[in-house]
């Protein structure tokens, strides 16, 4: 049989709960047996205390303990007139009974005193030891050490007065007292526990509710439902649960939206190089076109293009699992920088667009990074310049080191991006067509690997708007020995 959280969560409680409650009564009823014995010594001492006024008034009258001893019903008498009285207290201004004369003339009293089973026990456990501690009235064994009451006679100590007390409650009343006390005992017990396992229960259904919600919605996340969303309702854990659920299914519903996102654009990328692929060699194949130079270089130019798509979206792929390899050390970064721009110039030149730099002309400060990697990197923005940027136009680079980084800055002009769509810049396949057409530019694969290798570098890239009216690619780069 299954038990769900539920009833194990109700079980747990009712259980802490039960246990609480069981102790608390055995404690309970422990320290009931246990003071109320302690009110019975307590309450014969009371009368021990009397029996020793008597008794030093005896020995006052008779000068020894010899007649006391020979004569039982004189002992008892002594110690039935000493007994404590039960009841109210006399009235005022009504002195209580005098202690009894020692002429022999002591009478039982009847009225207030204890019961006589109480009386019988008290007399049957007091002892009376003479000066030299020898035992002269007692009919139990007194122990070695008990505790005793010494009597005086003129400052003198005349003999000793002992009640060995009571270690366990024999008598009838007083079981009966217990018994019902206990009792009592065990119906709080059970009320308590009833009312432990009505307020356990409620509390398990309360506390697993929200937990019920999560797992229904687990079970719709891992259905592909990344739509669903729980309801957090409270501040404390469960309430921080929900809100991570919350996160993660938005997480992967972004995640499922961009994957269909990226699925749809690859499928839009490569559908357009391999129409025109096919429709011309169609076209060869029919007859339509002959396979003139022009035609095998119209092929030719629709492949590379191809090929580079393909080249692009492995590279990063790669690059987004971080299998794309780094050997870094460290190098001159404005050296690289100028042989970057001194490679692509002839390039710049042909279009008409100026190509400016301003470097250091020496090397300032060291980078630890990838060469080649860093060469892709200034390689695909310059490549992004010369492909969005109109004829007659300018690129400036430039490099400046400042508390401990490297800013490189690629500003070009028009056409510009407007502020809105700056951030995307940096997405997968994702090209502003109102000034960048899949005629003059590439995939939209660039600058999604230039900010992969930026980032394994340490550093960050971002885009503004130039003040030459085109784009401005910022990139911050940390400079060996500077802390990250």
């Amino acid at each position: 049989m299954k038990i769900g959280v539920t009833h194990k969560l109700f079980l747990a409680i009712l259980a802490a709960a039960g246990m609480a409650v069981v102790s608390s009564a055995l404690i309970m009823q422990w320290s009931l047996g246990r003071g109320f014995l302690k009110y019975v010594n307590s309450v014969e001492k009371t009368g021990l205390s009397r029996l020793a006024g008597n008794l030093e008034q005896y020995y006052r009258n008779e000068q020894g303990w010899e007649k006391l001893r020979l004569n039982p019903q004189r002992w008892r008498q002594l110690v039935m007139a000493s007994l404590p009285i039960e009841g109210p207290p006399p009235p005022d201004g009504v002195q209580d009974e005098p202690p009894p004369e020692p002429d022999g003339g002591v009478k039982e009293r009847r009225h207030g005193l204890l019961p006589p089973h109480l009386a019988r026990h008290f007399d049957q456990r007091l002892f009376l030891l003479d000066r030299d501690g020898k035992l002269l009235i007692s009919q139990v064994e007194v122990p070695a050490g008990s505790e005793t009451t010494p009597l005086r006679y003129q400052g003198q100590i005349a003999g000793y007065l002992g009640l060995l007390p009571r270690t366990k409650i024999s008598d009838a009343p007083q079981q009966r007292f217990l018994k019902e006390q206990r009792l009592a005992f065990v119906l709080v017990a059970g009320v308590v526990v009833l009312l432990a396992a009505g307020l356990s229960l409620l509390l398990a259904r309360r506390l697993v509710r929200p937990l019920r919600k999560l797992t229904e919605a687990t079970h719709q996340l891992a259905a592909g439902g990344f739509s669903v969303r729980v309801t957090g309702g409270s501040n404390d854990e469960l309430g921080q649960f929900a809100n991570d659920f919350n996160a993660l299914a938005l997480a992967l519903e972004k995640n499922e939206q961009a994957r269909r996102q990226w699925v749809a654009d690859i499928s839009h990328e490569l559908r357009t190089p391999l129409a025109i692929l096919r429709g011309e060699i169609e076209a060869l194949q029919d007859g339509i076109r002959q396979p003139t130079r022009d035609a095998i270089h119209s092929l030719h130019v629709e492949t590379v293009r191809l090929g580079r798509l393909v080249d692009d979206l492995y590279q990063l792929s790669i690059s987004d699992v971080g299998a794309l390899t780094y050997r870094k050390d460290e190098l001159d970064l404005a050296a690289l920088l100028t042989e970057t721009v001194a490679a692509h110039r002839p390039e710049f030149t042909a279009k008409g667009i100026m190509l400016e730099e301003d470097l250091p002309k020496e090397a300032v400060a060291d980078l630890f990074g990838d060469s080649e990697r860093l060469r892709q990197l200034f390689g695909n923005l310059l490549d992004n310049a010369l492909n969005y940027t109109d004829a007659g136009g300018r690129l400036l680079v430039s490099l400046q080191y400042d508390d401990g980084n490297a800013i490189i800055d690629f500003q070009d002009t028009a056409p510009g991006v407007s502020e809105s769509e700056m951030e995307r810049l940096f997405e997968r396949l994702y090209r502003v067509e109102s000034s960048r057409s899949r005629a003059t530019g590439g995939a939209g694969l660039g600058l999604a690997i230039c900010r992969n290798i930026v980032e394994a570098h340490g550093g960050t890239i971002s885009a503004h708007q130039s003040q030459f009216g085109g784009v401005w690619i910022r990139m911050i780069l940390p400079l060996a020995g500077s802390s990250l």
